[in-house]
């Protein structure tokens, strides 16, 4: 489905991204671990296209999208969470949420995509019709969630869903990420939360100053003493 090939992204003269590729297969979840600053969230941004690249491949369904303006990288199947979940605070949730049905498709199935995503998270159908300002923030980033699949993806991008959130949140942040990937969606999760991250994952992928090191199954990266110690913040078993 999206495959990335030595990728690099720059902010002006200096390298964001170094010679990134990585693949995501259809009904997929990976996600991309490291340390603050490895360039997950540019990473993220640059896939959804937020970011333009400098050089390398980045296609999905075999169509390089370099050069395609962001707007139609939503057209191509692709819907972020960005970090901070940025909403409109002073529309109301119905209001945010029906802005992720922007697509023709997609406004077609929005009464059955809002009842999905009402579903998939049951307090957001009780705060429809309040701001989104006024929600705490696990249920803003239900609402931040909901509108990127009101887009219908077939990937979905998730920045740091987690950051900000209480242990409780965590587990029903992930729970819905499991129901998504569930019902046909894949999905690249950028996260901290390492554990709960590899715990979901088919693939994982660790970042550090901008290079791929390393790439697995879960279990791969996990039991490497070395990237437990350097990229994860594990200690290494003895």
């Amino acid at each position: 489905m999206l495959e990335l090939r030595d990728l690099r992204v720059c902010y002006g003269a200096a390298p964001a991204l170094w010679d990134v590729s990585l693949t995501i297969g259809a009904r997929e979840i990976a996600c991309v671990l490291g340390p603050n600053g490895a360039g997950k969230t540019t990473l993220i941004n640059a896939i959804a296209g937020l970011h333009p690249c400098s050089s390398g491949t980045l296609a999905m369904d075999g169509r390089d999208l370099r050069g395609v303006a962001a707007h139609r990288f939503c057209a191509a199947g692709i819907a972020i969470v960005p970090e901070g979940r940025r909403l409109f605070t002073r529309m109301s949730v119905r209001e945010n949420l029906e802005v992720g049905s922007y697509l023709r498709m997609a406004r077609k199935e929005r009464s059955r995509t809002l009842e999905y995503v009402c579903t998939l998270f049951p307090q957001v159908r009780d705060k429809l019709d309040v701001s989104a300002g006024s929600l705490s923030g696990g249920q803003q980033q239900m609402v931040a969630i909901g509108r990127a699949l009101m887009a219908k993806p077939r990937l979905l991008l998730l920045d740091e869903p987690s950051l900000g959130l209480s242990p409780a949140m965590v587990i029903v942040m992930f729970r819905a990420i499991r129901e998504v990937h569930a019902a046909g969606t894949a999905v690249l999760l950028s996260e901290q939360n390492v554990a709960m991250a590899l715990d979901v994952a088919d693939r994982a992928y660790v970042l550090e100053e901008g290079r791929i090191v390393a790439e697995g199954t879960p279990d791969d990266v996990l039991n490497n003493p070395e990237l437990r110690r350097a990229y994860l913040g594990v200690a290494a078993q003895r």
